[in-house]
């Protein structure tokens, strides 16, 4: 492109930031990105009742956690209003605004007879040639649109899309309160800050024609606008609440990676060829509106699973560590206070990585490394006390699998263990249980799930070699130990 590209995402402060308006961000970056240009956070904050300091704070620590960084900003509308201002009184100075002096009393019952007549409701233009003006009234003002003609937006994904100017109104473009509204504000901040491509969602597309007189009247040059199409849940209906989380962060709770999500989000509305993983190198170097469809996307969270899966196994595991903590801690498996190293996370995250879909779902697959495995029977008596931390064996899988049959192959894997150099060795722990079960007579798995109970205190888990392995000779003979003590317990 021959100019600079500036693209801007300015969301409302007034709820969490959610995934439909990430994709918009999302797409402005890797547009900004790939043509070398400006990305710039906006926030529109001008509906003082609804805005909120949490809500800015959570949309830039979502940004932040996703990745997607700003080159300019974040700007706050409220701060800016000098400049709205000065604009607004340019139109009036011209002519194309004027002071509106209706009551709300006035303008609801315009509003009730036009809909008596069957009319859409629009203001009538009772101030749009008043001469008199009372001084110290309340009043708006408000935009004088023209009163017929067409309004053509040429927009990058749509093409030319034609609006009548019989369907708009002479809208409000500053409040009673003193507050701009959003139609005005957003061009003045597109203009001044050099906006060349206005890249959002199609719920937006009705507010181009006003935006685009607005520019007109201001002298401004109109941006490139581009819509793109909505985000639907799984039943073909608007994404919202009742079809899941929504809000970006809570995508960070249920342990997806932020890699994951952008990667996801990207390829809702856009494609290159049949490629599903991408790296953002890859993203930013292929994307481009020409392969963005105006079909609305359906929003699939089992395929966003399968990305996280993907982005998890492909990942080196110093890369997933610091992500796992944060998952350990939120379940409750590590204290926030912890002695673990990154080395300790590191080491158990090659035999988890492969088989999870979530961070969530690896830190519960990782417990029995964090935790100390114990049982509470009532009728057993076990005192077992004195763990800061501990999995209770599952009380059902205990009877299973730990029992009187198991007790001489345990002893023999003890005492195998117990004559094995450290650090343990993966083969040399393989042959000893193949040993075992052999002079046995057994096959492996009468072996293999009763000492992952008795390890794990789970059913499932990595493969006990690489249980074995993590937990280190010590741990792995203590628990092999008291699960012998269980078992000469529940027998007598």
């Amino acid at each position: 492109m021959t100019e600079e590209v500036r693209v801007r995402f300015a969301p409302s402060p007034t709820g969490f930031l959610h995934i439909g308006g990430v994709r918009t961000a999302l797409f402005n970056w890797l547009f900004a990105r790939h043509n070398h240009g400006t990305f710039i956070l906006r926030i529109e904050d001008t509906d003082r009742e609804r805005s909120t300091e949490d809500s800015i704070q959570e949309i830039i620590e979502s940004l932040r956690w996703l990745g997607l960084d700003w080159d300019e900003g974040p700007f706050r509308q409220m701060e800016r209003k000098k400049l709205y201002l000065e604009k607004a009184k340019q139109l009036l100075d011209a002519g194309k605004a004027y002071l509106c002096y209706c009551s709300p009393e006035d303008l609801e019952a315009k509003r009730k007879a036009a809909q008596a007549r069957k009319e859409k409701p629009r203001y009538d233009g009772t101030c749009r040639n008043r001469t008199e003006f009372p001084k110290g009234a309340p009043h708006v003002i408000r935009f004088k649109c023209p009163q017929e003609g067409n309004v053509v937006v040429n927009d990058l994904l749509r093409g030319n899309v034609e609006f009548d100017v019989a369907e708009l109104d002479d809208f409000i473009i500053f409040r009673t309160d003193g507050t701009p509204t959003y139609n005005f504000v957003v061009v003045v901040d597109d203009a001044d800050m050099r906006i060349t491509h206005v890249i959002r969602g199609d719920d937006h597309l009705s507010n181009t024609p006003r935006q685009a007189l607005m520019y007109d009247a201001l002298g401004f040059p109109r941006p490139q606008f581009a819509h793109l199409s909505m985000i639907l849940g799984p039943d073909k209906t608007r994404l919202s609440k009742r079809h899941g989380a929504t809000a970006t962060l809570a995508y960070r709770d249920m342990g997806f990676l932020p890699d994951a999500l952008v990667n996801y989000l990207a390829r809702l509305g856009w494609s290159h060829g049949d490629q599903e993983i991408f790296t953002r190198q890859e993203m930013i170097e292929h994307f481009s509106l020409e392969h963005v469809t105006i079909s609305a996307a359906v929003f699939n969270p089992e395929k966003l699973e399968w990305v996280n899966e993907q982005w998890i196994q492909k990942s080196i595991p110093a890369e997933l560590a610091g992500p796992l903590e944060a998952a350990l801690i939120k379940e409750g498996i590590l204290p926030e206070e912890h002695d673990k190293t990154l080395a300790d996370l590191i080491q158990v995250i090659p035999s988890l990585q492969q088989r999870a879909k979530t961070l969530i779902e690896m830190a519960h697959g990782a417990e029995f490394y964090f935790k100390d495995v114990v049982v509470e029977v009532p009728t057993a008596e076990l005192k077992l006390k004195g763990f800061a931390s501990y999995i209770k064996i599952n009380e059902k899988a205990m009877k299973k699998f730990l029992t009187p049959e198991v007790k001489p192959l345990f002893d023999q894997l003890v005492a195998g263990l117990e004559a094995m150099d450290e650090p343990l060795d993966h083969d040399a722990i393989e042959t000893l249980f193949k040993q075992t079960v052999e002079e046995a007579g057994l096959k492996l798995g009468k072996l293999a799930q009763p000492v992952r109970v008795a390890l794990t205190g789970k059913t499932a888990s990595p493969g006990i070699f690489d249980v074995v392995l993590l937990l280190g000779k010590q741990k792995t003979v203590e628990r092999l130990r008291s699960a012998v003590h269980i078992i000469s317990t529940l027998k007598e």
